[in-house]
């Protein structure tokens, strides 16, 4: 299978594109941009994709849609096998227009595995095996379902700097006065700010921050009774809660497909950390 790196996918030819990469855990890929829109999806393995917008977490057998031109970096969180499929924007005209994490069907998982062994281009015209299970996909991205799996950020340049900020250091002590006091805003106004422009309640977002937050920190072994206390939770079972309606799975999940593809090393240092 053909191994391309992020930013030499727009050399590659054609209207439609497929590649493949395994990237091992805590790798980071720089901000860039595609002509093409870009379909990222994890055969296993777990990546958040960032934006100047948001924050996006991609848990195992789910993708990402990114929009063509949208500046975008990628963090693994947990050793992964990615499958991509490049798709220039006149293809069709009801992709999304918006990044978003998106479920994949069965049937998109049989036909990105399919492109493992497909040229490496297809220009969806005529009736080639080809271009009809590349056209399969765009129909499939079209009418797959939105995952709420993103942590926005205001539009406002320091409102904005201040999700980032505690997104890098959630604590249950940087509260909503902490906030307004830093911004020079009353309480009623940052509020009001805050909804418009992030779609969701201040303690909604600091909930979502703190379990996109501990993601590393859990595949790096650290348990999940102390890590749920340390970001303000009650209970480990409070903790685990919000993570599964997050993430989609528990954190225990979560913490076997962190560890089954680790390299042996990590294995052995995390399962003596717990």
């Amino acid at each position: 299978m053909r191994n391309v790196l992020a930013g030499q996918a727009d050399q590659l030819p054609g209207r439609i594109v497929a590649t493949s990469n395994e990237y091992p855990s805590g790798h980071r890929i720089a901000r860039h941009s595609h002509r093409r829109s870009q379909l990222l999806y994890g055969a296993h393995g777990i990546m958040v994709v960032g934006t100047q917008a948001g924050r996006w977490m991609v848990p195992p057998e789910r993708a990402a849609w990114i929009p063509a031109g949208m500046a975008h970096d990628v963090h693994v969180l947990a050793q992964i096998s990615t499958r991509s499929v490049y798709v220039e924007p006149e293809v069709s005209a009801a992709l999304p227009g918006d990044c978003r994490v998106i479920g994949v069907s069965a049937l998109m998982r049989e036909l990105l595995l399919e492109t493992l062994d497909l040229p490496l281009q297809a220009q969806t015209a005529g009736g080639s095996r080809p271009d009809l299970i590349y056209s399969l996909i765009v129909r499939e991205i079209e009418r797959a379902p939105v995952l709420p799996l993103d942590i926005p950020f205001p539009a406002e340049p320091r409102l904005a700097a201040r999700c980032r900020a505690y997104l890098a250091q959630p604590s249950p002590h940087d509260g909503i006065d902490e906030w307004c006091r830093d911004l020079a805003m009353s309480r009623r106004t940052f509020t009001r700010r805050f909804r418009a422009q992030t779609g969701s309640s201040f303690a909604q977002w600091c909930r979502q921050a703190a379990i996109f937050a501990a993601l590393p920190r859990l595949a790096a072994g650290e348990p999940i009774t102390s890590l749920a206390l340390d970001l303000g939770y009650e209970s480990a079972s409070a903790f685990t809660t919000m993570f599964k309606r997050l993430i989609g799975m528990p954190p225990s999940r979560y913490l076997a497909t962190a560890r089954a593809y680790a390299p042996p090393a990590e294995r052995a240092a995390a399962t003596q950390r717990l």
